[in-house]
Parts: C-alpha cells; structure tokens; sequence
C-alpha cells in the first residue's frame, strides 16, 4: 500500500499539489530520523539532517525513475545528504574513557556492563571510515537486508558483503584494545 501512496503522491506533487508531500512525510519520517540518529548519534542534528533530507527529495523529486522503490531512492539520497553532514561538520568522537563510564550507580553490574559495551560500540562505529560505517549503519542499526543496503548505498552487493566484512573486522580489533577482550 505505501509505495501506491508514494507514487499517488509524488505524481500529485509533479502536477502542482505540493500538499501531497505531508503524506511522504508522514509515512518516512520516522524512518529518516531514525537512519540520521544512527548516523550521528545526536537527536537534535538528527532532526536537521532528516529535514535537509526532505528537503532535497521535495526538490529533486523529478529525478525519481521509478526502476526502484521510492523508498530506495530516498533513503539513498538521505544516506547521501548525511555522509555530506558528517563530512561538513564530523560527529563528535565519543571519549572512551568517559564512554566507559558509569552513569548511574543503581545499575547492576551487568547492566553497567552492556551500557559501557554499547557505547564502545557506537562510538567505534562512528570513527569508521565512511564506507563501512555507512555499510554497517544501514545492515545493523537500520535493520536493512544485504540487497536494501547495496542499493541504498548505490554499490554491488558483493561490495556491500565486503565492506560489512572488513568494517567488522576493523571494529573487531578496535574494540579488542578498548574492551580489553
């Protein structure tokens, strides 16, 4: 039913009705957010990144072919409108040490645990290079399957597999040294 309701809409918005695009705003947003949230870890310039992203698919909504799914069109071009973000102003890296931290001593140890492991893990994710943070992010964090996030991402998905590989890998040893493990 969306993707009928994303073609009504954007053909509506083509012929001059640009009230039609709530409806894609309505139905992505949650979407958009959350796959810029993954990308930078910070609500706020979440909230701006998938504004922005909104923003260029409204003007650039004649550039849709329709050989993919609506969906894959814009979240490629979210995808590509947060690299620009991170590129322009790159996500504050996490401290370990502070990201190792304890916050709230009521924890149990194992929670205190799984939290400290946690944000390892993010923050190591965040200082990856682009290809494979970008390649990890959508399998991962955004739950996109190998053939999604290839086409997400405009590669082959033998270049998706590698790049999943080799970011694991490097998160694997980084996160080695970090956790002590």
């Amino acid at each position: 039913m969306t993707a009928s309701q994303d073609q009504e809409d954007v053909e509506r918005i083509l012929t001059g009705d640009a009230s039609a695009f709530e409806g894609i705003v309505l139905r992505w947003q949650g979407p958009l957010l959350n796959l810029a949230y993954r990308f930078c870890r910070d609500r706020g310039r979440a909230e701006d990144m998938a504004q922005e992203a909104f923003l260029r698919a409204y003007r650039s909504l004649g550039s849709w072919r329709r050989e993919a799914a609506f969906s894959t069109w814009l979240f490629a071009m979210a995808t590509n409108v947060f690299r620009n973000e991170l590129r322009r102003i790159p996500p504050r890296a996490l401290d370990m040490e502070s990201a190792l931290e304890i916050s709230d001593g009521r924890q149990t140890d194992t929670d205190a645990e799984q939290r400290s492991t946690d944000d390892a893990v993010r923050g190591a994710v965040l200082e990856l290079p682009a290809k494979y943070r970008d390649a990890l992010t959508l399998f991962y964090f955004h739950e996109m399957d190998v053939a999604a996030s290839a086409r997400t991402l405009g590669v082959p998905e033998g270049t998706l597999k590698a790049r999943l590989f080799r970011g694991r890998e490097i998160l694997r040893r980084r996160l080695a040294r970090i956790l002590g493990k």
